[in-house]
């Protein structure tokens, strides 16, 4: 099947072409055609599917069959908003508008993407311009609203990408606020990676007799990615993150940490052992992770470490290696952090430094993926098994308490701490049963100068 049997005008063809696509991917062949048609979808697919241009592409066409761009008093030629499109992130939001205008740049229609952490008088500047598309975050355009500055009840189609991550994060409440704003007659496309009860009951108040879309199996890992746990103790992680770097001449390598803090020590570590690196997450300025953004695509920074809610959306084209420097505290963060790689039929690999303290996690991690992830021990990063485990700090954030899952039914009132024992007294069978070893001749000077080049 091609772009052209969907139904596509030639100038979104003349654009796909451009780019180098030739072929739809499953979402793009199940999405586009019921969109053509106005239909509400909710679409499961995962990251790294072409759920981007799935609804972009027939979100454009559907703009210019029904063009009316303009609209107020006598003399303003001035658009009004006709679609919508809400991200859960600041990375998103840029990556899904730099879509909108790739494949609409032959079509006389005007985006604009607004989002936190910049200046807000430059985006009420485009939104006086007038614009059809408005790629946003909840949060500021809630700003905007606010101030008046935005008018929504124009409003034709309405996205919401990767809604679960939106809810994840407590966007809950002004995504409501957005919605009594907004037309009821509407097209509303909706895509999440999961279906929570909070993700369905949304669903059913937004959607009218949705096509059903489900691309891959819910929380199934990228086909694609190998993944791979070696096993190392807490202290000796950035040590064994400095020699695989090295040793293996990874030349990108996106690092997931587990909170702000570490990110930026990390950072400084890896670039302190001459491997260049740059840090982004929530505290930084959007200039800030623009910049380090960019220099990574670029190759000026060899790595990139990042914390989940930055890396969120983030689009890496051939992203060879995702490593996470320390697990997930919620699994299903685990599959969005290595769905990074292997994306657009390419392979990846996905490697996890785990420490005994991180036995519970991956535990959790495995049980979500219905299989063992291969256990890999590299020579003289052997962990010590006589070091009893400290407990993760899960954190108190909402996003960690909206992503939380429900404990299982305990069978006594001890039964889960008993389970916890039993996971933290198992990790010898965990660590050792489990592993194999690679090139015992290397020895650990070796590993360190060849780790610090």
């Amino acid at each position: 099947m091609s772009f052209q049997s969907l139904g596509l005008r030639a100038e979104l063809i003349r654009a796909v072409s451009e780019k180098g696509y030739s072929v739809p991917t499953p979402i793009q062949r199940q999405a586009i055609p019921p969109i053509l048609e106005g239909r509400d979808i909710m679409a499961g697919a995962q990251t790294g599917t072409g759920k981007t241009a799935g609804f972009t592409l027939p979100l454009l066409q559907r703009l210019i069959s029904t063009d009316k761009p303009t609209t107020g008093k006598p003399g303003k030629n001035r658009r009004t908003i006709r679609a919508l499109v809400l991200t859960p992130t600041r990375e998103l939001a840029a990556q899904v508008s730099e879509s909108v205008q790739t494949y609409g740049k032959y079509l006389p229609l005007k985006s604009a993407v607004i989002f936190g952490g910049v200046k807000i008088s430059p985006q009420i500047q485009k939104l006086r311009n007038g614009v059809d598309i408005l790629v946003a975050t909840p949060g500021r355009l809630l700003d905007h609203v606010d101030q008046n500055t935005v008018n929504l009840s124009t409003v034709d189609i309405l996205v919401l990408d990767e809604a679960d991550r939106m809810l994840d994060m407590g966007f809950i409440r002004d995504i409501r606020k957005l919605l009594a704003r907004l037309p009821r007659q509407k097209q509303t496309l909706f895509f999440s990676a999961t279906f929570s009860n909070e993700i369905k009951q949304l669903a059913n108040e937004l959607l009218t007799s949705p096509v059903l879309i489900e691309v891959a199996q819910r929380n199934a890992a990228a086909d694609r990615v190998t993944q791979i746990v070696h096993p190392v103790d807490r202290h000796r992680k950035r040590e064994l993150l400095s020699y695989l770097i090295g040793s293996k001449n990874w030349k990108q390598v996106l690092v997931f940490t587990r909170t702000k803090h570490g990110a930026d020590r990390l950072s400084e570590q890896l670039t302190h052992d001459g491997i260049k690196a740059a840090a982004i997450h929530g505290n930084k300025s959007q200039g800030a992770r623009t910049k380090a953004l960019a220099d990574f695509k670029a190759g000026k920074a060899r790595v990139l470490v990042a914390t989940d809610i930055a890396a969120r959306g983030l689009d890496i084209n051939q992203l060879p290696h995702v490593v996470n420097y320390e697990l997930p505290n919620t699994p299903e963060d685990y599959i969005h952090r290595i769905g990074r790689t292997g994306r657009a039929g390419n392979e990846g690999e996905a490697m996890s430094l785990v420490c005994v303290d991180e036995l519970k996690l991956l535990q959790d991690i495995e049980r979500l993926l219905k299989r063992d992830i291969s256990r890999v021990v590299i020579n003289d990063f052997e962990p010590d098994l006589s070091i009893k485990p400290e407990p993760i700090n899960r954190g108190r954030g909402r996003q960690q308490q909206a992503a939380r899952k429900p404990a299982a039914k305990p069978v006594g009132k001890n039964a889960t701490s008993a389970r916890n024992n039993s996971a933290q007294n198992n990790q010898r069978s965990s660590f050792k049963g489990r592993s194999n070893n690679q090139g015992r001749s290397q020895n650990r000077a070796r590993h360190n100068a060849q780790g610090a080049r």
